[in-house]
């Protein structure tokens, strides 16, 4: 059965910004259905349009580029409470593609109404803009990594990410999260080859910052693992949920 907006299970994470009532109400007009897909589905393809939306409920994927000559440039790591397909909305085809990781549970939303959303409802709409305005704040992060940070401030960077995003998103277990990504991911992500990929992590988990192995990621220390990755270790972004 469908999860009603008023009883979703991400609305009570904290990270997440309250909804008045009247909100809540106009999410669930607004939402159509739900979609389960496997691991490994192809949700949304580069190049061709959709007509609907999504938020992710459970699970993680992945967005990517990919290349003429067959190569991948990873763009983000999709978890719960992400909203995907606004680009598709827009401007009418995808520029990337979306693809599941995990098995994976969807809110779907109708595009076609994403105009009432900014005509009715403007407290939304912003809500939808300051989606867009971090999205970009992360991927200007990201070119920052690829084009001036080691290999090693980068892979810490991008593990304290996905180890914050877990905690907040109640996935962590103390100090240890379900990871079931690939190295090739991370490679891909971070611009590195897979054998430097893997000597680099396993140069982290010998100082004892972090240890990836068999999709769990451990992290001792949070605070070490933030001053490897050169980063503000009590950052904690309250974000918007549509």
């Amino acid at each position: 059965m469908p999860i009603q907006c008023e009883s979703c299970p991400l609305r009570r994470l904290p990270v997440f910004d309250p909804m008045t009532p009247e909100e809540v109400a106009f999410t669930q007009r607004f939402k159509v259905g739900e979609m389960v897909v496997d691991a490994g589905s192809v949700v949304m393809q580069e190049g061709l349009g959709s007509s609907q939306l999504f938020t992710v409920l459970e699970g993680l994927g992945l967005r990517y580029k990919t290349l003429p000559d067959g190569q991948r440039q990873i763009i983000s790591f999709v978890m719960p409470g992400d909203f995907i397909g606004l680009q598709s909305a827009v401007m009418e085809d995808m520029g990337h593609s979306f693809r599941a990781t995990t098995r994976m549970r969807l809110c779907v939303f109708d595009k076609r109404r994403l105009w009432t959303l900014f005509e009715s409802h403007p407290d939304r709409a912003f809500d939808l803009t300051w989606l867009a305005a971090d999205e970009e704040r992360f991927l200007g992060e990201t070119l920052a990594s690829l084009g001036q940070r080691p290999a090693a401030t980068r892979m810490a960077w991008l593990l304290l990410h996905l180890y914050r995003r877990g905690r907040e998103l109640g996935l962590t277990d103390g100090a240890t999260m379900p990871l079931p990504y690939r190295q090739q991911d991370m490679a891909d992500a971070l611009g590195l080859s897979l054998v430097h990929t893997n000597k680099t992590l396993a140069r982290l988990r010998e100082g004892g910052v972090v240890n990836w192995q068999d999709g769990i990621l451990t992290v001792p220390d949070a605070g070490a693992l933030a001053r490897a990755a050169n980063a503000d270790p009590s950052e904690v972004r309250h974000r918007p949920l549509i």
